[in-house]
């Protein structure tokens, strides 16, 4: 998501924070800006585009020089990619700068609210009304800390914010709630930002911000105070790694990186989908509702991972919508003259959003009069651009090939797409929505207790990177997930590997069964499905009665299925439909070492691109 810098210090403030946003363009962003207190007022600078938009602009109208700054690279959100829209935000007066990571759900009232009051607000952007507020608050009291620790206290939803003001030339505040902030501390100077490696050329000695916490950088050090005022304990730590490894916050790879992003990125995908009432609200799909009511079919076409969460998705879709529901692969779809009306919805999944397969079956589907859903990663890509209605996914971005938390991202938009065709069809009553909705919210710890966890299956790779095979078995969802965990072993560790559905084996895959194959079985909930279960815990005794290793994926507390299990892998408990969420995190973390300990390039997979434009 978006870069944030901010600086107080001794040298050059533009500078700092303009090398500080290159760190940070890794993370991914559609405009670039910064601000300078500099003689007793502010100075700004934003441009749409690449950060060398906002340089050239700076070389050909230089900001005034300050040592007291803040910097931002932004993925729109609310209001499209351009000068106006971009960050740094001030206020009416020009005295009050801000820049801002995150959603702001209830900025709508806020706005008239404002507006009512007599401020111009320009922009399309949520943050915008922050600036406004804090000039608001500042103005009553003279303190930004204050005034940001009272604005902090009306907003909801999940932000950082960073911000300067005139009157107080030698300070930044920032806040944080559910969004990262991290402070740099140097040799008289001082730093804030999304990530350590926006300051790394300047210092290793970092604080890390607490939930709803206020941190003020100025003469006198960092102060830190929660959103009630009352001062907060802080832990200073050294990072370790150096300027070189700073895009990957200290990872190895980016791929480790990215699987440690997907609890963040899970929570991100949620982040102002929800109203007051508990109703889902999802903005960017503006198709009517009485138009998604005579929806009869629902197609999702997407390829590789993105359509493995459509198998999932269809799962979700005909369960809360009663809608029949077709996943195809989109190189084939229409190539075999798919049937299709006005009272089709198509549903096009992809990260990039420039996937061509994809995008040439959309156009076949609008051809054909059918409504298109664009489910992305990428703002202002073709595909949403040429769809009728798109559910961005909010994961940042994704720079190793391999996709892991834009699979997991792309799985909870899909659940939000059924959900909401639930909610506007009337087959889903609106505490059952509000349930599934918090049983998603929950998946993102969850996911982060899977992480948690995973030293045995890093083991458990190694010891298996000599084998030419592994194949992958599941039922239900299960099913997708195998097919996923094999694709993951296919791209990263260039081995023979297969997902099957596992009542499929007895019709003829049962025949690779050898002594010493290593097999992963992704088992369903007892709970929920407990045919299903029993029947695979069948599978699993009749591979084990073969020779077969048995790698188990089962949730916690599962004790069927530990007589039969060579190496057993726990995930949480989670409600059937939504398990491919924790289930699929192993899988990836498997491949991955496996991948490493073969010596083989996580990043960049031979033969493979991140983003595919031929069809």
């Amino acid at each position: 998501m978006c870069g944030i810098v901010g600086y107080v210090g001794m040298q050059s403030a533009q500078d700092v924070v303009v090398a500080g946003l290159k760190r940070l363009e890794y993370r991914g962003y559609d405009s670039a800006g910064v601000a300078v207190l500099a003689d007793g007022g502010l100075a700004a600078a934003k441009k749409a585009g690449k950060l060398v938009n906002l340089e050239k602009e700076l070389g050909d109208r230089p900001l005034p020089a300050g040592r007291t700054g803040i910097g931002h690279t932004r993925w729109a959100t609310h209001g499209a990619p351009t000068d106006v829209n971009a960050h740094p935000h001030l206020d009416n007066a020009g005295r009050v700068a801000v820049v801002h990571n995150g959603i702001i759900e209830n900025f709508a009232a806020l706005r008239r609210e404002l507006t009512g009051r007599g401020h111009a607000l320009e922009s399309d952007t949520d943050t915008e009304v922050v600036g406004h507020l804090l000039a608001e608050a500042f103005s009553a009291g003279g303190d930004l800390a204050d005034a940001m620790r009272q604005v902090c206290r009306r907003l909801e939803g999940a932000f950082t914010l960073v911000a300067v003001h005139a009157d107080q030339p030698d300070v930044v505040v920032g806040a944080r709630r559910n969004s990262p902030l991290v402070v740099g501390v140097g040799q008289d100077e001082w730093f804030l930002a999304s990530d350590v490696a926006a300051f790394i050329d300047h210092t290793r000695s970092a604080i890390e911000l607490g939930q709803d916490q206020v941190v003020e950088l100025g003469p006198e050090g960092v102060t830190v105070t929660g959103f009630d005022g009352e001062f907060a304990d802080v832990r200073e730590y050294h990072v370790d790694w150096d300027a070189s490894a700073a895009e990957k916050g200290g990872y190895a790879s980016f791929m480790l990186k990215e699987i440690a992003d997907q609890p963040q990125a899970v929570a991100d995908t949620l982040l102002g989908r929800v109203d007051g009432e508990g109703a889902l609200h999802l903005d960017e799909v503006r198709i009517p509702a009485a138009e998604l009511r005579e929806v009869d079919k629902v197609v999702i076409v997407a390829c590789g991972t993105a359509f493995h969460a459509g198998m999932i998705a269809k799962y979700a879709i005909e369960h809360w919508t009663r809608l029949p529901c077709e996943t195809e692969l989109a190189s084939e779809f229409r190539y075999r003259d798919p049937i299709l009306d006005q009272r089709t919805l198509v549903v096009a999944i992809s990260q990039s959003g420039e996937t061509m397969d994809t995008l040439m079956a959309l156009r076949h589907a609008r051809e054909q009069g059918a409504k298109v859903l664009a489910i992305c990663n990428t703002n202002g890509s073709t595909i949403p651009r040429e769809s009728d209605a798109v559910l961005y996914t909010h994961a940042g971005p994704e720079v190793a090939v391999a996709s892991t938390k834009a699979f997991l991202t792309q799985l909870v938009a899909c659940y939000l797409v059924a959900l909401y065709l639930g909610q506007v069809r009337g087959t889903k009553w609106g505490d059952e929505i509000r349930t599934v909705v918090r049983q998603l919210s929950a998946i993102s710890d969850e996911v982060g207790s899977v992480l948690s966890t995973m030293e045995p299956v890093r083991d458990l790779a190694r010891s298996l990177a000599h084998h030419d095979t592994v194949l992958f078995v599941g039922r239900h969802v299960g099913y997708p997930v195998a097919l996923e965990g094999a694709l993951k072993l296919k791209e990263l560790a260039y081995m023979h590997a297969e997902g099957f559905a596992a009542g499929e084996l007895k019709h003829g895959p049962i025949a690779l069964i050898e002594e010493g194959l290593p097999v992963v079985v992704i088992v369903p909930s007892p709970r929920g499905r407990s045919v299903l279960h029993d029947k695979i815990v069948s599978n699993i005794q009749e591979i084990r009665a073969r020779g077969a290793l048995t790698i188990v994926v089962a949730e916690e507390g599962d004790e069927a299925v530990v007589p039969y299990a060579d190496h057993l892998i726990t995930v949480p408990a989670t409600p059937t439909l939504l398990q491919p969420l924790v289930a699929t995190v192993p899988l990836q973390v498997f491949a991955c070492e496996l991948a490493t300990a073969r010596g083989n390039e996580v990043d960049q997979p031979r033969n493979l691109a991140k983003s595919v434009t031929v069809e």
